[in-house]
């Protein structure tokens, strides 16, 4: 018999494969990074729209199981209006959370919570990771090529997570 917290967080994960958000392409990213889990197949693009020096609107076409579209769904919903300090940590702690490490005190998980149970079974991991570590590598191209003219896209690649 399952727990009911388990279902709970399957309703959610369902919900967010089901009726993804952030789903709609940007009209002008500053940042485009593709990511691809070859183990599973899933495939996506991340965008980004930085204002300031916070995330002003994000975006993830998302192609693979429900796991990966799910996470990418929360992904979007979580990170808009984060400073890209912020976004980085909670990306980080988001890694933390599905390697079994301790997420700190002042992180509010919300429905991602429901990805926890996505540990127990570790090849499944790099699903819920991927729009995390693509978000992350595109911050971070975007840190190093010193775009903050709107004009500018830079495009990546990944495909480890």
């Amino acid at each position: 018999m399952s727990h009911p917290l388990e279902a709970l967080y399957r309703d959610i994960i369902l919900d967010h494969y089901r009726a993804p958000r952030g789903v709609e392409p940007l009209k002008c990213a500053d940042v485009c990074t593709r990511g691809s889990n070859p183990s599973c197949g899933d495939e996506l693009q991340v965008q980004l729209k930085i204002v300031d020096g916070k995330i002003a609107d994000s975006s993830v076409k998302a192609r693979g199981c429900a796991i990966s579209i799910a996470s990418s769904s929360m992904l979007t919903e979580v990170i808009e209006g984060m400073t890209l300090d912020e976004a980085v940590d909670f990306g980080e702690n988001i890694r933390k959370m599905m390697h079994g490490q301790e997420v700190s005190k002042d992180i509010d998980l919300g429905d991602l919570d429901a990805l926890k149970g996505v540990r127990n079974f570790p090849v499944r991991v790099k699903c819920a990771m991927l729009a995390w570590v693509a978000m992350l590598d595109a911050i971070r191209k975007y840190r190093d090529s010193e775009a903050g003219d709107a004009n500018i896209q830079i495009t990546t690649e990944e495909t480890e997570t």
